[in-house]
């Protein structure tokens, strides 16, 4: 039951989205004003902007644009990005009615972001006049249910099993939604195996007057020597450090984190922590894992201490140079 709900909690709030956040009409300069030749009021076409649900490339922000004559109704194809193309994923939401010759134009800021966002906290006193910063819907995920039942493995009867059912708007599959949540549930979660169980609880002296005070002590840290990989005074050297990341049966989404990151080589990999490999965007326990498992095949794992001027040197050999 509590992993349930921390799941649905950290669904709902923390995986990342794209929302409108701010709009400028043409002729426009506050919410409460009515358009010229459109049905609609300003407040219900903010209202009906924060229905559509959008996914952005690569972008943080995006500067959108409307721009639409001659139409009956303006809807969520209207809308065009420049220099990157806009992901629509409620292409026919309503935006707003046009009377007979009517025009309408307008410039949306399209960001990303996590939960929700009211507009109060999304207003720049930089904006220009007539911007209208717009409440930011920024969840993919639409709805989570939990349930807990009991379950059995082998003869034992006494074993929970967590069924959760995810709805998204479709810009993230919900098997992804429920991986992303769990690195960051895990990641949140690790602050807490910094207490070791010993040693860190001390009580003070009893006194009548006052309560009992308990302090907690901050454990000292703990450092761990590199594992050696290169040595000097002649050790054999370790062929696999040369390998190229790619050559390895990586899944792709490690791959894609080590490429993200710049990791070409096994002995760039082998110099990081594993703090330094679950801090890179998208990577997370599973990921580490499997590397790992495919780094100690080769007599290797992270936080190694490598010769450069060995690698450098095996390098120029392997090339011919």
């Amino acid at each position: 039951m509590t992993l349930g709900n921390a799941l649905r909690r950290v669904l709902l709030s923390s995986i990342e989205g794209s929302a409108i956040t701010s709009i400028k009409i043409d002729g426009v300069f506050h919410e409460f004003s009515t358009i010229k030749g459109v049905k609609e009021d300003v407040v219900e076409v903010i209202l009906n902007l924060k229905k559509i649900r959008l996914s952005l490339p690569d972008n943080d922000m995006l500067t959108a644009f409307i721009d639409v004559k001659d139409k009956d109704v303006v809807t969520a194809t209207d809308i065009s990005g420049i220099g990157a193309e806009i992901g629509i994923l409620n292409p026919d939401a309503h935006i707003a009615t046009l009377d007979t010759g009517a025009e309408f134009k307008a410039e949306l800021t399209i960001r990303k972001g996590r939960g929700y966002v009211p507009a109060e906290e999304l207003k720049d006193t930089n904006m220009p006049i007539g911007t209208i910063a717009i409440d930011a819907i920024y969840t993919p995920i639409k709805k989570v249910v939990f349930n807990v039942e009991k379950t059995r493995v082998g003869k034992s009867t006494d074993y929970d099993r967590l069924i959760l059912e995810v709805w998204t708007d479709g810009s993230i599959n919900p098997k992804e939604a429920i991986d992303r949540a769990t690195e960051l549930l895990i990641k949140h979660l690790k602050f807490f195996m910094l207490v070791t169980p010993t040693e860190e609880i001390e009580e003070t002296e009893p006194n009548k007057d006052l309560p009992t005070l308990v302090i907690v002590k901050e454990p000292e840290p703990v450092y761990e020597e590199p594992i050696p990989v290169i040595e000097e005074d002649g050790k054999e050297f370790n062929k696999n450090l040369i390998k190229a990341v790619d050559e390895l049966e990586f899944s792709v989404r490690s791959q894609n984190c080590l490429k993200s990151a710049d990791i070409k080589y096994i002995y760039e990999l082998v110099q990081k922590t594993e703090d330094d490999m679950l801090k890179m965007k998208n990577f997370g326990r599973k990921s580490l894992d499997e590397i790992r498992e495919v780094l100690l095949t080769m007599g290797l794992d992270f936080g190694a201490n490598v010769d450069i001027e060995a690698v450098k040197r095996e390098l120029a050999e392997r090339n011919g140079g």
